[in-house]
């Protein structure tokens, strides 16, 4: 009776286990596992093998020679997870922790300092490689999914203002990588493709001033917006954030709309499939490949480390001595410290950033790669060290 007991309470259990547990951390460990997959895959007899199936030709007919499985993933795959991007950052800019202009002036602040202040300790580090300028951007991204998780695990620790406040700090910086992308790297423009992006926007946008509330009709012209933007030379992930943007939010008698039910059927196909499978592509590391370029590995990881906490505990610094915004409730200044060591970690953004910054060159792939994670790991432990001592010495 007892084992039938157990075996029927069972679904029960681990229902309960996993919504304790929570999405962060449970997105934040498979992607770490598809990390760890990948340096093992790079780092072993199968390395070469891995390394061909990653190249192979899917789609021959697909724009800039992308058509092989890690350019699908990229230019693809990660379209959706920027969409789902887009979804939160309207719902947050409407509904959520950034539609009070009070609420948002010191995430916004915080995230803006925490992009620049890494962007130019990596470029003080690489100023001997001008070669290596372009990749500015790339520590200057937060992997909202990693630091969501690390916080998750040290939740008891931590008031729910700083929780607040790093995810819309995140979310600030998520529009910030986009914007970026869409300036910083796009190498060239075909005008023709672009015109009917801008033509397809628009009957997004008259969609939703006609008040229709189908997903359907939405999702064939945001696919139809990805495919002119990816091949306008505009990278593929900006239509994903943008056919978001015009999906309806207004909440119906149920307290529905078609933007909450996309959010909620993509949330966990992006957390737990796209972005692991990203890490999984992009994420092999050949250690003791490091002849190469060893100043980007130093560049990234300084910013990433050093660069994001300066940024994000500065800008509260600033903010609250000049009154202009106060501090997160009960949030000590070794907590918020931890909060902006936090940010440093950069992972998939960074990789994505650094997928678009330079061509192809393996040793600088390994050494970009080898930067970001150090960087990101160091960064993460730190932050939660620093969030359990603050948490403590408040205790």
């Amino acid at each position: 009776m007892k084992q039938n007991s157990r075996r029927r309470l069972l679904p029960a259990a681990l229902t309960r286990l996993l919504q304790t547990i929570g999405q962060e951390i449970v997105s934040a460990a498979l992607l770490g596992l598809a990390a760890v997959v990948a340096i093992v895959l790079a780092n072993s007899p199968l390395a070469a093998s891995w390394e061909a199936a990653l190249s192979h030709v899917i789609l021959p007919a697909f724009p800039h020679g992308a058509g092989h499985a890690r350019g699908l993933i990229g230019d693809a795959l990660m379209v959706v997870f920027f969409f789902t991007v887009g979804l939160e950052v309207k719902r947050e800019v409407m509904i959520g922790n950034l539609s009070e202009p009070a609420a948002r002036r010191l995430p916004v602040l915080a995230a803006l300092a925490g992009m620049a202040c890494p962007a130019l300790i990596y470029l003080a580090v690489a100023s001997s490689r001008p070669d290596l300028a372009r990749g500015w951007a790339i520590p200057a991204a937060t992997d909202i999914a990693f630091a969501m998780g690390v916080l998750a695990l040290v939740g008891r620790h931590v008031p729910r203002s700083l929780r607040l406040f790093l995810l819309t700090v995140a979310v600030v910086d998520d529009i910030g990588a986009v914007v970026v992308i869409a300036l910083a790297y796009t190498a060239h423009v075909e005008a023709l493709w672009l015109a009917g992006a801008a033509g397809v926007l628009a009957a997004l946008v008259a969609l939703n001033l006609a008040g229709v509330r189908r997903v359907a009709p939405y999702l064939a012209l945001a696919l139809a917006l990805w495919w002119c933007v990816l091949n306008s030379g505009v990278h593929a992930t900006v239509a994903g954030v943008l056919a978001a943007l015009t999906v309806p939010l207004a909440l119906d008698g149920h307290h529905d709309s078609p933007l909450l039910r996309l959010e909620h059927a993509l949330a966990p196909v992006s957390g737990y499939i796209i972005v692991p499978l990203f890490a999984l592509a992009h994420a092999g590391v050949q250690l003791g490949g490091m002849q190469g370029v060893p100043v980007l590995a130093l560049a990234i990881g300084a910013g990433l480390l050093l660069g994001k906490p300066l940024g994000v505990t500065g800008a509260i610094w600033l903010a609250e001595k000049t009154g202009v915004a106060q501090r997160p409730e009960g949030v000590s200044w070794l907590q918020a410290l931890g909060a902006g060591q936090l940010a440093g970690i950069g992972f998939t953004m960074s990789m994505f950033i650094g997928t678009l910054a330079f061509p192809p060159d393996a040793a600088r792939e390994n050494a970009l790669r080898m930067g970001i994670l150090g960087g990101s790991l160091l960064a993460g432990a730190l932050g939660a060290l620093l969030l359990r001592l603050g948490g403590r010495a408040k205790a």
